[in-house]
């Protein structure tokens, strides 16, 4: 378990998720920045100065019944900033570096299946039994005998020569 976790770490992977959580962090404080101080205060500029815009009160007084449908909006926008910027720094380019990958890169052949194979075996059997020419030393009558090797001058011992016994 401990080398899994150990591959795991020198892989890289963790570098590259630490550094996004880092980046992710500080890019948040901009989107923040960005929501309370221009965001905000245009979403309050709609309403009147005794009633913010687009928020309003379901009991008066109670602060806890306070419906603000401006943070809703605040929230979407910094929603849709995010959105935008991770899909045109992070995901369009990465789509581009693999589109390029895949057009400079040979196709991968996929290995034939069991099925395939076979197949292939039995066919090749088929055309070599159509096509074979049949081996002399085991033709009827060339050793007198079908089927068996046409005598000891067709069987080489391990000089390669024929068989001295006969």
């Amino acid at each position: 378990m401990l080398k899994g976790f150990r591959d795991f770490i020198l892989r890289g992977n963790v570098i590259e998720l630490a550094t996004a959580v880092i980046i992710g962090g500080a890019f948040t404080a901009i989107v923040t920045a960005i929501s309370d101080k221009i965001i905000n205060p245009l979403i309050a500029a709609i309403g009147s100065p005794e009633s913010p815009a687009l928020s309003f009160y379901l009991r008066e007084g109670v602060e806890a019944t306070k419906v603000d449908i401006g943070a809703v909006i605040t929230a979407l926008i910094n929603f849709l900033i995010v959105a935008a910027v991770v899909y045109f720094v992070i995901i369009a380019p990465m789509n581009k570096i693999n589109e390029l990958r895949k057009r400079g890169a040979p196709e991968e052949e996929v290995p034939p299946t069991s099925e395939e194979l076979l197949a292939e075996i039995r066919d090749l059997i088929a055309q070599g039994q159509q096509n074979a020419v049949p081996d002399q030393r085991f033709v009827e009558g060339a050793s007198g005998t079908p089927g068996v090797p046409g005598g000891a001058q067709d069987m080489p011992n391990s000089a390669g020569e024929g068989d001295p016994r006969h």
